[in-house]
């Protein structure tokens, strides 16, 4: 987003122009900088056989999986609903890699079914998997590694309290079953979490998933997952993508040095690829002084983007209606009938009723973990590429409230 000739803009469409095309609340994505971030990791990682596996979850757009395919992307899938949108969209199941957690054997084998690659995440389903498939069909561990990554315990699964991967105290067991069943694994993965910011937390996972790979003597790839961190303030720190690169691919090759063999290595980043792609247009419903706070209430809410209830995630926060004028502090609020707190005390130029507002970052885990709380609609997408804009999702109607609901005379 850019102020240019009197406007806040992106690949020089106005913001407001756009809201006032297709309404608000809507999510709106820049294409191009989902493919520029893609780019860069390509180029952070160009010494060594790099495999990107996009974080379905983050944003699972069917046309935003296109655009990942086109950007020369894999898929992580951690549902099989994910799977099969990632086949609809034409990915071949072996660019994609199914991550679940604490699902039914009945899921793992429709995976298998579908071809995809399965990561397995506990040792009961590794030997109910050996138990049913022998080594027939090649498998990937997940293991924890006991890393708190990120400094945020919602956002960090490494650690050794996280209900994710096979403890790595638990090595010897997973050894165990792979010899009993003759299971065939060609991978080894590890996830610390969200919000790493360097290529320490990176090199620590490696040295863990380095010492286990040793004794797996047929392995194709290991999966570093991912977790780099994205600026959401001013001043804030993202992630050293070149230094992480540098230093994560030196120790890598290194490693495959002594292996014997060049491994791929792969990383599953999510919102990384799409989190400064995504803006919220919301519009101000009403502005409320209390004796303590003004608030700003507007037509959005927990409902579309939960991340700063759920996390106390910080998202910036633009008054695109406003360029010049006084600047005065708010609090961001929306109109869920619970604790709905969007952004608080923040300095925005001065907002009046029906004012657009631009909430940042709003491209991973945005209209993905969206909801019909309080039978509110979830709001339209818009993808913007190479100078166009798509619609690429429609506003829900009251319809669409009612649609899967029965009624029944009793």
């Amino acid at each position: 987003m850019e102020l240019t000739d009197h406007a806040y803009r992106i690949q020089g469409m106005a913001l407001t122009e756009l809201a006032q095309k297709y309404g608000t609340p809507l999510y709106v994505y820049d294409g191009d900088k989902i493919v520029s971030q893609v780019n860069t990791l390509k180029e952070a990682f160009s010494g060594v056989k790099l495999k990107i596996k996009y974080a379905t979850k983050a944003l699972s757009n069917v046309n935003i999986l296109r655009l990942m395919k086109r950007a020369g992307t894999g898929m992580d899938a951690v549902s099989i609903e994910e799977v099969r949108l990632c086949l609809h969209v034409g990915f071949d199941p072996s660019e994609i890699m199914y991550t679940p957690n604490c699902v039914s054997f009945a899921e793992i084998q429709e995976a298998v079914e579908l071809g995809v690659m399965i990561n397995i995440d506990s040792i009961p389903m590794l030997e109910h998997f050996g138990t049913t498939y022998g080594g027939s069909v090649p498998i990937c561990i997940r293991l924890n590694p006991h890393i708190l990554a990120g400094g945020n315990a919602k956002i960090s699964v490494g650690h050794i309290d996280s209900k994710f991967g096979i403890s790595i105290l638990q090595l010897k067991h997973v050894h165990k079953v792979v010899e009993a069943y003759g299971l065939r694994v060609v991978g080894l993965h590890v996830h610390t979490g969200s919000d790493i910011l360097d290529a320490e937390v990176f090199l620590k996972g490696a040295e863990i998933l380095f010492e286990a790979a040793t004794e797996f003597p047929n392995l194709d790839f290991l999966d570093f997952g991912g977790g780099f961190k994205v600026a959401y303030k001013p001043g804030d720190i993202s992630t050293d993508m070149k230094d992480v690169g540098a230093k994560v691919s030196a120790a890598f090759q290194r490693f495959c040095t002594s292996y014997g063999k060049e491994l791929e290595i792969w990383f599953e980043p999510g919102k990384f690829l799409v989190s400064e792609c995504g803006l919220l247009l919301v519009t101000a419903n009403v502005v409320k002084p209390t004796p303590a706070t003004t608030f700003v209430g507007v037509n959005s809410g927990l409902n579309h983007l939960i991340r700063p209830m759920m996390y106390d995630a910080y998202h910036g926060v633009v008054n695109v209606s406003r360029l010049a004028g006084p600047e005065r502090i708010y609090t961001i609020v929306g109109y869920i009938c619970e604790t709905d707190t969007i952004a608080a005390d923040r300095k925005l130029r001065e907002v009046q009723e029906g004012d657009v507002l631009a909430i940042k970052n709003a491209g991973a885990y945005g209209f993905s973990m969206s909801s019909n709380y309080n039978s509110r609609l979830r709001p339209a997408e818009v993808l913007l590429f190479g100078g166009k804009d798509y619609l690429i999702r429609e506003r829900e109607t009251f319809a669409d409230i009612l649609r899967h609901q029965v009624d029944v005379s009793f």
